[in-house]
């Protein structure tokens, strides 16, 4: 299988991970001990945590990116045609 497929079971796996207490403070918290235990298992041991980032790109521990923002620039100007 190739490392960049992501299957059905991937998806299921992730989405334990994204309900997974202790993930989910690691990647909110950004330090202490869950922090420290999902960053050094992830890679050996959890398979959950592995296939989060087969399908979302990015560690389990990694935060998780805001949105973009709407820029004021990129907005076009409400009003009558001139």
């Amino acid at each position: 299988m190739n490392d960049k497929t992501v299957t059905n079971l991937d998806r299921a796996l992730a989405r334990f991970s994204v309900k997974c207490l202790v993930c989910s403070r690691a990647r909110h918290k950004q330090r202490g001990f869950a922090f420290w235990l999902v960053k050094t298992v992830e890679r050996h041991l959890c398979p959950f945590c592995r296939a989060y980032e087969r399908v979302y790109g990015r560690k389990s521990h990694e935060p998780v990116p805001e949105p973009d923002e709407v820029k004021p620039e990129a907005v076009t100007p409400q009003g009558g045609a001139d």
